[in-house]
């Protein structure tokens, strides 16, 4: 390509993008002209159109998709509700959610037909002069678009300016320290490093979770109600001190856990919850240490340093174990296995996985 046509190219990208933000404010625009000819607010608007365009939906979903938080958007929904123009009742799948959607009266809400209507002819005029190829390519780039927006959306509320800073706390004289991460996170690397001298040290990618620290216990939440368009990820980096035994605990789920533990008196790992992929490499120990999953699994790889003994109970079902220079398949139903030279008081790993595996290594190296 041409350096012409790259500027050409550059050029119209440019003039596209301007008219989309164009074309996103006067559609914010449009929304305050017809919620202020109804008598409305902009966001009662928004909310009734996403409920007639999208169906019935969670007040958490509801949440994300206005940018309100969830204090806000039950205030609103207790309006909407006594005015009769919504409903919310619990969901025929799930007795756990409340589900919202438009309440059959004839009243605001359907007032609000005849203006989109009118748009939507106006709509129709425009198009009318493009054949089904086109319109499908049309089709195409507002799907693409809407989805671009929501993405948008969940990362300017749930990702603060702060983004990508490093989260850390003094080491202090604390003698020992716990990782706690809840309520479930797409990727997790752990790292150890032996010349830091904070406690640890934390990044994250993504929605931002609540980290908190207390007498040496450093707990990483994030939200369960978080609705993520697009499968955004949940992300974090953590370093641990070598300095002090840790004991580890990620609970409520995991796509991704890696963790790189070399150096580190580690007291014992608990993983609870679905998972996709665990890789753990694991120190040599100074005592016996537990290592607990549970909660289903595709697949898990433990490495332990070459001459630490093991025991592996496994509770659960796996499609194929290997565990040293043993492999098996379709095992499962209270299994237990030990390494040559294991010694029930001497350092070992004493492994234990609760749920139903794909794929079990369990080795040395």
């Amino acid at each position: 390509m041409s350096s012409g046509s790259q500027e050409k190219r550059a050029d119209l990208r440019g003039e596209l993008a301007r008219e989309l933000r164009q074309f996103n404010g006067l559609g914010a625009s449009f929304f305050r002209a017809a919620a202020a000819r109804l008598g409305m607010t902009v966001t009662d608007m928004q909310v009734i159109d996403i409920l007639d365009l999208t169906g019935p939906a969670t007040a958490g979903q509801l949440a994300d998709l206005t940018g309100l938080t969830t204090g806000a958007i039950t205030g609103m929904l207790n309006r909407l509700e006594e005015a009769g123009l919504v409903r919310r009742e619990r969901d025929p799948n799930d007795g756990r959610k409340v589900i919202v959607q438009l309440a059959s009266s004839k009243d605001k809400a359907h007032q609000s037909g005849p203006i989109f209507d009118s748009i939507g002819k106006a709509w129709s005029d425009i198009t009318s002069p493009y054949n089904d190829e086109q319109i499908a390519f049309l089709l195409e780039f507002l799907k693409q678009s809407n989805a671009l927006s929501r993405r948008e959306i969940v990362r300017l509320r749930e990702a603060p300016e702060d983004e990508g800073k490093s989260y850390t706390a003094p080491l202090g004289d604390l003698e020992s320290g716990q990782l706690v991460i809840s309520a479930g996170i797409s990727r997790l690397i752990l790292h150890t490093d032996e010349g830091m001298d904070a406690l640890y040290q934390a990044r994250f990618k993504g929605p931002m979770p609540d980290v908190k620290v207390r007498e040496g216990v450093v707990t990483i939440r994030y939200p369960r109600r978080l609705w993520v368009p697009g499968g955004e990820q949940r992300a974090a980096e953590v370093t641990l001190s070598t300095a002090i035994p840790w004991r580890i605990v990620i609970q409520g789920g995991a796509s991704e856990v890696t963790a790189e533990l070399g150096n580190l008196d580690l007291a014992g790992l608990e993983v609870k919850g679905g998972l996709s992929m665990t890789r753990l490499e694991l120190p040599t120990p100074s005592h016996v240490v537990p290592i607990r999953i549970s909660g289903g699994a595709s697949e898990v790889m433990i490495r332990r340093p070459t001459g630490v003994a093991a025991r592996v109970h496994l509770k659960g079902w796996a499609s194929q174990f290997v565990f040293d220079n043993q492999a098996f398949s379709d095992i499962g139903n209270d299994v237990r296995l030990q390494s040559s030279g294991y010694e029930a008081t001497a350092p070992c790993y004493d492994i234990e996985v609760f749920s139903s595996v794909s794929m079990v290594t369990i080795t040395t190296g």
